[in-house]
């Protein structure tokens, strides 16, 4: 009988399990789970010091887990029996240091550790050069490049050994901003086509939802959520979560009978008792901005519920987009909308305020554990 497509399917080139770490009784990260294919990128995203790197660290060897599993190809390279020594994991490291070697030319650094005949380690610095478009500085030294080709270099002495998996901590993060997005997508490209399994760190959000495939968003040492980038924007588990992505508005309000009211309408709260308070999320560029007429707004819509007034407070073009600060008269709040283009209302100018239904967040408000609520 022939195997089970489920039998027969190749384990994940790493795998992770559980992984704790204490420091000091303290613990800095709480039972990481990962599963990353080969080809994969995963980007473990989060705010400083929420167990990024050391979760990093752990899976390169250099730092010993106080619990959990890690699997390479399905092989434990760390267990409760087993642990492999950093140098034999087959995984490649990426700082953002770059950590070459001052004294080597670039030839010399992508050669550093290679083992075989000198003819095998010069065909292996020659191919790896090629790839990352640094043939013709094998013989500079790393002070006399910038720092896009150091990244370059890097990348290429990372990739020399051909490692199974590759750890990459901000690597780009010296990078000047606007060579930044290049050498991030000619490093994802040279990876892809290697077919490398990728766990990449960044605080960034933009970083990682242009470079992965997965994010696993983290928090106080833990995995918080844990998905494709699109998912994970448009389906936050919680305000933290949709605000670590972009600016958000946060209106209060309390449920009652299902529904909480608010000066923009009700919105459905179903399965929370009454008095529950809650807080409706959403983003500047989802709310719709109206002329006022003589004191009156547009009228109510389904999809946009019941217009709310506001005075212009502040108004700064930004580039591609306009943002429009407003002090708004229910409440006295401050809520921003975000405007393709140029619009530049003065301050003191009243407008109106919609807001989209289908792009609102409801959480309710529990001791600082919000969990998502229907819209």
């Amino acid at each position: 009988m022939p195997p089970s497509p489920a039998a027969s399917a190749a384990p994940p080139r790493l795998e992770v399990r559980d992984l704790v770490r204490r420091f000091g009784g303290r613990e800095v990260v709480g039972g990481v789970s990962l599963s990353v294919e080969a080809g994969q990128v995963t980007c473990l995203l989060g705010p400083s010091g929420c167990g990024k790197s050391t979760t990093l660290r752990m899976i390169a060897g250099v730092d010993t887990p106080d619990a959990g599993t890690i699997r390479a190809d399905g092989a434990p390279v760390f267990d409760e029996t087993v642990q492999v020594p950093p140098e034999s994991r087959g995984i490649g490291l990426m700082f953002q240091d770059f950590a070459l070697f001052p004294h080597l030319d670039v030839a010399g650094n992508v050669a550093f550790g290679l083992k075989g005949p000198r003819a095998d380690r010069d065909r292996i610095v020659e191919a790896q050069l090629a790839k990352v478009g640094m043939s013709r500085f094998a013989r500079k030294y790393p002070h006399e490049l910038s720092g896009g080709e150091q990244q370059r270099v890097a990348l290429a002495r990372a990739l020399a050994p051909r490692p199974r998996i590759m750890l990459m901590d901000e690597p780009f993060s010296g990078l000047d901003e606007r060579l930044r997005d290049d050498i991030r997508d000619e490093t994802l490209a040279v990876l892809q086509a290697e077919g490398t399994a990728v766990v990449l760190v960044t605080h960034e959000p933009a970083e990682a939802m242009r470079m992965a495939d997965e994010i696993a968003l983290m928090r106080g040492g833990r995995i918080v959520q844990q998905g494709a980038p699109y998912n994970i924007y448009n389906a936050p588990v919680d305000r933290e979560a949709a605000a670590f992505f972009s600016d958000v508005n946060v209106i209060r309000g309390q449920v009652r009978g299902a529904l909480t009211e608010t000066a923009f309408g009700q919105f459905l709260t179903p399965g929370l008792p009454d008095g529950t308070e809650v807080e409706i999320v959403i983003r500047p560029q989802h709310l719709k901005i109206d002329f006022d007429r003589a004191g009156r707004g547009p009228l109510p819509t389904a999809a946009e519920g019941t217009p709310a007034r506001g005075v212009v407070t502040r108004a700064r073009f930004m580039g591609s987009e306009s943002l429009v600060e407003f002090r708004m008269d229910f409440d006295g709040s401050v809520l921003k909308a975000q405007v393709p283009s140029v619009f530049l209302p003065r301050p003191g100018t009243p407008l109106w305020l919609m807001m989209r239904r289908d792009r609102c967040f409801v959480f309710p408000v529990r001791g600082g554990a919000d969990q998502p609520a229907a819209r």
